[in-house]
């Protein structure tokens, strides 16, 4: 069973089309809750399938969360088959390829 609050977050995730991406932080204002950023990753974590586009979702710097090897290396894969770039440092320019129709005025 998801949390409501879990629940608020993969809505919001799910309307990222691919090519862009979002920051923990960005999903966390659109869901009304701006100082949360941290349990839209604890969201992410538990979710078990995906129907929710989890990999859309990045750092403020533009990188890969932290987690296993595996888990970043098929995030990364995901990314680019979308035609998102990272640069040569491995993080993704995200005032090009943040998602700009995201409200993240609330």
């Amino acid at each position: 069973m998801v949390s409501p609050e879990y629940a608020v977050y993969y809505a919001i995730i799910n309307t990222i089309p691919p090519g862009r991406v979002a920051t923990y932080g960005d999903v966390a204002k659109c869901a009304g809750w701006p100082r949360n950023a941290r349990r839209v990753g604890y969201a992410l974590h538990a979710l078990r399938d995906d129907t929710v586009p989890w990999w859309r979702v990045v750092n403020a710097k533009g990188e890969i969360g932290r987690r296993e090897s595996s888990a970043m290396a098929e995030q990364r894969r995901r990314l680019e088959s979308e035609g998102v770039v990272f640069d040569s440092c491995g993080r993704i320019p995200v005032a090009e390829y943040g998602w700009a129709s995201l409200d993240v005025t609330q």
